[in-house]
């Protein structure tokens, strides 16, 4: 479900006329519920930016993503306003960002730390929204990025060291694993020659690679720890049996400094989707945000943007590492076996043709020299790229 959906489901069983309440998905278009509230909006005229973003000064491209909340009456709308976003510095320079769709907005100039910013937004219903000064931080690099096993799975930590103008942290990693099919083929059917040949190397359906994100905040604060040093904080927590490490596991992992106010922003998102059991859950009544609508800065806007610079760190976690590591039964891959009886070469096309049953093992008679018939699976037991793909990522490290 979107957030746009989120929070008209929410609001529209919710919210009474005059309560303006917002919902939190961290990490995501994030919106915050607030109770009570009680700003000049109807209901009907509700429709509220959503701004997230932490652009990067080196030409790293980051992304600044815009949404708006659903109205509460009527259609839909639009769920991405249409607008022009750009980076105005204090010396009067003006840095564009690229729209790619969808609401987002890329990021990827070099631009000098020293200076203050202003982000800039235009939206094609004539409003414009600024942003606070923003003064880029310059975030330290990665001290560790590293691994432990224990008897539950294992633990993957980071450490960093912060300091005066870089005390508050946020975290946010992008994993990739390889993993195998539970039987693995080298052969396809081929219609024209109504023959089994062999798989192109990039038809490869034995292994595969399969990518995802984090969707909690992970934050945490160097003030906290002695001289500084943020001592192994946990990012992933990977129990016994997870496929991720069946094969070869890697992750990149981006760390990025931030505010005080942008922690407490993103702090209150956290522990509303946490510790409080639901991301409905009221919020706090204050609630900080560093954009304004111009000509009307008491309007609404959801979001908080930073800038600075990203770290980044890539680890691989092998299997040899991590041994013994029994991978847990997969629902997909529930009763896969090869099949014993063996399709002669006459029945081919009855039990290939479609491709849901696929050739898996070659039966040979000895003194026949050729091929008599191969024995079969279901081609969910055999082709992986029903789960993820088969082009290998261009970092990945065999």
């Amino acid at each position: 479900m979107t957030t746009r959906e989120l929070l008209s489901n929410t609001m529209s069983s919710d919210l009474s006329t005059g309560q303006l309440c917002l919902f939190v998905v961290a990490l995501s278009f994030i919106t915050g519920c607030r109770e009570p509230y009680d700003p000049e909006i109807l209901s009907k005229d509700l429709k509220v930016l959503v701004v997230e973003g932490y652009l990067d000064t080196e030409g790293l491209p980051s992304v600044l993503r815009l949404s708006f909340t659903k109205n509460l009456e009527g259609d839909a709308g639009d769920g991405f306003p249409e607008a022009e976003v750009y980076l105005k510095a204090d010396s009067g320079a003006e840095f564009p960002l690229t729209d790619i769709g969808n609401g987002e907005f890329e990021f990827a100039q070099d631009i000098p730390e020293e200076m203050q910013y202003t982000l800039h937004i235009a939206t094609d219903e004539g409003k414009t929204y600024t942003s606070e000064k923003l003064s880029p931080i310059i975030t330290p690099e990665i001290s560790e990025l590293g691994f432990e096993k224990d008897e539950e799975g294992v633990e993957v930590f980071i450490r960093t060291k912060g300091g005066q103008n870089a005390e508050y942290f946020m975290w946010d990693y992008e994993e990739t694993y390889s993993f195998r099919s539970a039987v693995p083929t080298y052969f396809k059917y081929d219609a024209a020659s109504k023959d089994i040949v062999y798989l192109e190397e990039n038809e490869r359906t034995d292994i595969c690679y399969r990518a995802g994100s984090n969707e909690e905040l992970i934050s945490e604060s160097s003030i906290r720890f002695q001289e500084d040093v943020v001592f192994r904080k946990k990012l992933i927590e990977i129990f016994n049996g997870d496929e991720r490490l069946s094969r070869k596991y890697s992750v990149l992992v981006s760390q990025r400094a931030i505010s005080k106010d942008a922690e407490e922003f993103w702090r209150i998102l956290n522990k509303n989707s946490t510790e409080l059991g639901s991301i409905f859950s009221p919020l706090p009544s204050v609630m900080p945000s560093n954009l304004r609508q111009e000509g009307n800065p008491d309007a609404p806007v959801i979001g908080y943007v930073s800038m600075g610079i990203i770290r980044q760190q890539r680890l691989f976690i092998s299997l040899n590492e991590v041994m013994p590591w029994q991978v847990a039964d997969i629902p997909e891959y529930f009763q896969c076996q090869v099949s014993n009886d063996t399709i002669p070469i006459s029945a081919y096309e009855e039990f290939f043709g479609s491709g849901n049953f696929v050739p898996a093992t070659p039966i040979s008679i000895p003194g026949i020299p050729y091929v008599v018939g191969y024995q079969g699976t279901e081609r969910r037991c055999a082709d992986c790229t029903l789960r993820g793909t088969n082009v290998k990522p261009d970092f990945w490290d065999d």
